[in-house]
């Protein structure tokens, strides 16, 4: 009988900390588990969130929905912070763009997500400004000209191929960095500084990669 007991404590001890470790993962991702991951889009095949490859600074990196805040300041009339809640209200794009990679793989994807000219429109970017720099949770840092941003009108997305950005593609968003090579793509994005620093070096930039990061020059400073 003593056994009897004994066991199903056991049992009622481990399903109770399979509900804790459920829950929590749950509440520090915020994906639905009745997403369903599409393959096909206007006639044209994707790949899957499981075809990318991690390659980050300091491996994925887990943010809390319920305390992340995304600023947007530098060069601009009135610098702010939003919340999750907050960027659902704003304007929303879809993007059919394959990022390549410097290590030579590909992974063409459905991205939807926020235009950075919304947020511009909100806080105001001063006539000053030519560039913009990129701030990852991380310390992954990149930066992209603010002419290239509004003509192509990039997008920061928060789903990839109709589900919740996953973690590892850089919840809560990634920056679609159309037509430039990957080590643009920055992701887990949490500050957009407004700049008149042309010149400024990211994270790989600093290192020898090109600054621009266009897929039809060469990847390192000549």
């Amino acid at each position: 009988m003593q056994k009897l007991s004994r066991a199903f404590t056991v049992l009622a001890l481990s399903l109770f900390f399979v509900l804790v470790f459920v829950v929590a993962g749950f509440g520090e991702q915020n994906l639905s588990t009745d997403e369903v991951e599409i393959r096909e889009y206007q006639g044209e095949k994707l790949g899957s969130v499981s075809d990318f490859r991690e390659n980050s600074i300091r491996g994925v990196q887990k943010v809390d929905p319920a305390t992340y805040r995304l600023v947007v300041d530098g060069l601009v009339a009135k610098p702010l912070s939003f919340s999750l809640e907050e960027l659902r209200s704003f304007p929303r794009k879809k993007k059919l763009v394959t990022l390549f990679c410097v290590e030579g793989w590909q992974v063409k994807a459905l991205w939807e997500g926020i235009p950075l000219s919304a947020l511009f429109e909100k806080v105001g970017v001063l006539p000053e400004a030519n560039t913009v720099i990129f701030y990852a949770v991380d310390g992954y840092t990149t930066s992209l000209p603010l002419d290239y941003i509004l003509e192509r009108d990039i997008i920061i997305a928060d789903k990839i191929n109709g589900i919740t950005l996953p973690p590892a593609q850089g919840f809560p968003f990634q920056l679609v960095a159309e037509s430039k090579w990957g080590y643009k793509w920055i992701r887990w994005l949490e500050r957009i500084e407004l700049s008149d620093n042309a010149n400024y070096r990211g994270y790989w930039e600093s290192k020898g990669y090109s600054n621009s990061g266009d897929l039809n020059r060469p990847m390192f400073e000549q």
